[in-house]
């Protein structure tokens, strides 16, 4: 029995470097989200450029709608925002921000500074929203469909190339359902 508790740490240590060594090959963008398929959540929120208003699931509104989640202290969000502003040209996208965990002057300053690609920001300064759509971090976006349901999850910045891949052939799937719907 003492020969098998002198191995104790040894397996322990190979199993655990198991567990990791895997994690290496993980997607962090593949993370799932119980939210798919289910409407976005009741919420009450300020706006982010005018704490008076306040701003509920009623009002992301739009065909196909993408919900950016950004913050000022992302290092990745930077990355991104360019392209969010590229995504804004499309006709067939409505984009909203939800400014998460941040604070509200320095995310005025950042879309004065980098140019504002949203109609309008959520201001979810404790993250409540965030929590609520199973938010890990900034930046992720949800894709939102014309009946208001979550659609994709997407953690980490979008490019061109994810755009692509990840983006588009949804939206042209929803497209789909919008005009057969209307038929």
């Amino acid at each position: 029995m003492k020969k098998i508790i002198r191995f104790i740490p040894l397996i322990l240590f190979v199993l655990l470097g198991a567990l990791l060594y895997r994690g290496l090959f993980l997607n962090p963008q593949a993370m799932p989200s119980a939210m798919i398929g289910k409407p976005l959540p009741e919420f009450a929120l300020p706006r982010l450029k005018d704490d008076q208003q306040v701003l509920g699931r009623d009002d992301l509104k739009g065909e196909i709608v993408l919900l950016n989640v950004w913050a000022t202290w992302c290092i990745q969000c930077k990355y991104e925002h360019p392209y969010l502003l590229d995504i804004t040209a499309d006709p067939r996208i409505t984009l909203y921000g939800l400014n998460f965990t941040d604070e509200r002057s320095a995310a005025l300053r950042w879309l004065k500074q980098y140019k504002d690609p949203y109609v309008f920001s959520i201001f979810d300064e404790q993250g409540a929203l965030g929590l609520d759509i199973g938010v890990f971090g900034a930046p992720e976006t949800f894709v939102i469909d014309h009946t208001g349901i979550i659609r994709k999850r997407f953690a980490g910045p979008i490019n061109d190339k994810v755009w692509q891949k990840e983006f588009l052939p949804l939206i042209d799937t929803i497209e789909m359902e919008i005009a057969q719907g209307a038929s």
